[in-house]
């Protein structure tokens, strides 16, 4: 909303000052500090209205030390971050981009759903929620919304480069050559619709779906619906399994953000992009307010939601953070980097899957079911290990930190 009033006040009275709100940099800095500000001042009053209509969460006693102790604590903290995300962005971010309208969407949409399995578990005292399949619908819906917006919007394309080799010699003083160099130069670029995304550890790093349908257009394009489905599907998922203790899932999604974030920001800038030889999209480069805003809102909710934590998120938090990561990657064309940056999401995602899997595997054989680990999701398991869970969380952050820094040197290793 700034952004379009004071290039508005700068055309027509030319104030000073205004043309900073022109700066991605200085927007997504004033929506870092302005989301942090949000959940700070307003999370406090948030959690105490939610404890007084009692909207605590029913802890089922899985033999989890200091578990039980855990009963009364107020869920439903996503509304907090989505309101920090929302509020900044809705602020600073141009509202008129169709990447910034595709994530305020996503994350409205996402949170009714996480919202919806809360109430039903909070106020109707059912212990599961929303039904699994209508979830998995709510999540199918959103792809194909995505995924469907990035087929048939006119805005949103890449710019392919159109390069010619130019050759450098080098001469002694009598003349004669005595070294070349080839180097290809971008002389001219041209926006084009196509279902390319990025790759790693591949030097030519852009991979066409239409690789995969022999050239056919309309089959490309369904064959990348399909991709954006079961992408948010799964990080979505992924994000909802991995909140299980204080502070895990807000503190391991942090680095994520900041490096969706970073990548936006070099797609997004035509001079980084051909440095790095990856795809220029222009317009992603407003996603980095977004970015910042959901960085500044998740810090600031570890404020409150670290070790004791005095709120949850719920699935309000977890199923938005997870399909917001998703729908990100997909706008920045990197969602083949997200097993990689992700790889905490996957690793419960899996634990949780291998789990199920063997222990109905060995029903069937054995006539009794066997476990892989001791309890998952995998952060059970280490805590039925003995392992304190602000360790336990510590370290996963940690992980989750040099997965990210991995993701931020594919751009370089190929």
């Amino acid at each position: 909303m700034f952004y379009h009033l004071f290039q508005y006040l700068d055309r027509l009275y030319n104030i000073p000052g205004t043309g900073m709100f022109q700066y991605i940099s200085f927007r997504a800095a004033a929506a870092v500090i302005l989301a942090l500000l949000v959940v700070v001042i307003f999370g406090r009053r948030i959690i105490d209205f939610l404890r007084r209509q009692q909207i605590g969460e029913e802890i089922r006693d899985l033999g989890l030390e200091g578990q039980l102790q855990k009963r009364g604590t107020p869920t439903m903290g996503g509304v907090i971050i989505l309101v920090a995300i929302l509020v900044p962005i809705l602020l600073f971010g141009r509202l008129d981009n169709v990447y910034v309208q595709l994530m305020i969407g996503s994350t409205l949409w996402l949170g009714f759903i996480g919202g919806l399995d809360d109430y039903i578990k909070v106020f109707r005292h059912h212990k599961e929620g929303l039904k699994g399949r209508f979830k998995i619908v709510g999540q199918v819906g959103l792809g194909l919304i995505v995924g469907t917006t990035m087929w048939l919007s006119d805005d949103i394309v890449v710019r392919d480069k159109v390069v010619d080799p130019i050759e450098t010699v080098y001469c002694n003083d009598e003349g004669e050559v005595i070294a070349s160099h080839t180097r290809n130069v971008v002389v001219s670029s041209e926006r084009i619709k196509t279902t390319q995304t990025t790759i790693p550890f591949i030097k030519n790093n852009e991979f066409d779906y239409r690789w995969l349908t022999g050239g056919r257009d309309t089959a490309a394009w369904l064959l990348y619906v399909a991709v954006a489905i079961l992408v948010i599907t799964a990080v979505s998922n992924g994000a909802n399994l991995t909140d299980g203790l204080d502070g895990l899932a807000t503190g391991v999604s942090v680095p994520i953000v900041a490096v969706l974030g970073a990548l936006a920001y070099l797609s997004g800038h035509i001079v980084y992009a051909d440095y790095l030889n990856i795809m220029y999209i222009p317009d992603a480069g407003e996603l980095v307010v977004f970015a910042a805003a959901m960085a500044g809102a998740l810090i600031g909710f570890l404020w409150y939601n670290s070790y004791p934590a005095q709120i949850f998120m719920g699935d309000t938090g977890s199923l938005s953070i997870g399909g917001i990561i998703a729908v990100f990657a997909l706008c920045i064309r990197k969602e083949l980097l997200l097993p990689l940056l992700c790889g905490v999401f996957l690793a419960e995602s899996l634990s949780v899957m291998m789990q199920v899997s063997y222990f109905k595997y060995t029903k069937r054989r054995y006539g009794e079911g066997r476990r892989i680990l001791l309890m998952s999701p995998l952060h059970h398991h280490y805590q039925k290990k003995g392992i304190f869970e602000t360790k336990i969380a510590t370290r996963f952050w940690i992980v989750s930190l040099l997965l990210a820094a991995i993701t931020l040197v594919t751009l370089k290793i190929r």
